[in-house]
């Protein structure tokens, strides 16, 4: 039977050079499970592989899509679906990477089967937001249902009005609504996430941040600034400097909160998979040489 192989981690974990590295000596290809990195105008605050890397490997579901278009997760799941159908023709295993858990959970077990929502419900948590921020979801998000609020991006209100909207209409929290037998899949899957020391973790972020100002994070924001209500751009990386254009932080504050929050999205990430426990640890180093002996030798 073929095999999807994962390999997750929080961000700045060294997931794309781990894969690209696992993938050649495998001589298969990747499909991205990076949610931001679908969208063809932001490069720099994602993380997209360079492109000598996308030389090295061929990947898929990435800047694939415009900031422009709605895309979801539920069509995520069918999309890769149909391309591991054509993949697994030519390959015996394919690798999915990214730090997106709900993609990634998507792919490997299926999308849970949530109740349908009233108008009127829907218009209770618009008025929430619209009447207390992001504040207000929050603080209901942590009332009505902690466990999600561990692991949910505390900072995407569309992610806390979903879940509010759920716990409204049922009067149950929308984390038992996520935790259904998984869908069947007709391939093996193999999970393996990447284990760094946080301090190391820590000390990566902050550099990345401040490798992408160097390559020009601050204008690339500049020329997104426009589109900043799309749900794309609710991202680390953007939102900071959006409120440094509007003159609410300095530009210094800006890259201190950027650093702050990745960090922060780091600990959300691994919480989320230290909940699941078909992943297999591994540290960075050798991970290549672990991943290839299983593929290879079972």
């Amino acid at each position: 039977m073929k095999t999807l192989i994962v390999i997750a981690g929080p961000t700045a974990s060294g997931k794309t050079a781990a894969a690209i590295k696992v993938a050649k000596a495998l001589n298969t290809v990747i499909i991205n499970a990076d949610s931001r990195q679908f969208y063809k105008e932001m490069s720099i605050g994602t993380a997209v592989p360079s492109p000598k890397e996308l030389q090295e490997v061929k990947h898929y579901f990435v800047q694939n899509i415009s900031i422009l278009n709605d895309y979801d997760v539920a069509t995520y799941e069918q999309d890769v679906l149909l391309l591991l159908k054509k993949l697994f023709l030519e390959h015996d295993q394919v690798l999915l990477t990214g730090g997106s858990g709900l993609f990634i959970d998507a792919v490997c077990k299926g999308i849970d089967t949530m109740p349908d929502i009233d108008q009127a419900v829907r218009e209770r948590v618009d008025n929430l937001f619209h009447e207390g921020g992001l504040a207000a979801l929050q603080q209901e998000v942590q009332r009505l249902d902690p466990e999600y609020w561990t692991i949910v991006d505390q900072k995407n209100p569309r992610r806390l009005q979903r879940a509010l909207e759920v716990c409204y209409q049922t009067g149950k929290t929308f984390t038992s609504f996520r935790t259904r037998s998984s869908a069947k899949r007709d391939f093996n899957i193999v999970k393996y996430a990447l284990l760094r020391e946080k301090q190391d973790l820590y000390n990566r972020i902050n550099l990345r941040v401040e490798i992408m100002l160097s390559k020009g994070l601050v204008d690339e924001a500049r020329k997104l600034y426009p589109y900043r209500r799309r749900n794309a751009l609710n991202t680390v990386g953007y939102k900071e400097l959006f409120d440094y254009f509007d003159g609410k932080i300095s530009l210094n504050e800006a890259v201190e909160q950027i650093k702050l929050n990745t960090r922060h999205y780091a600990k959300r990430q691994m919480t989320w998979l230290r909940k699941d426990t078909e992943y297999q640890w591994i540290e960075p180093s050798s991970i290549e040489t672990v991943i290839t002996d299983q593929a290879l030798h079972g």
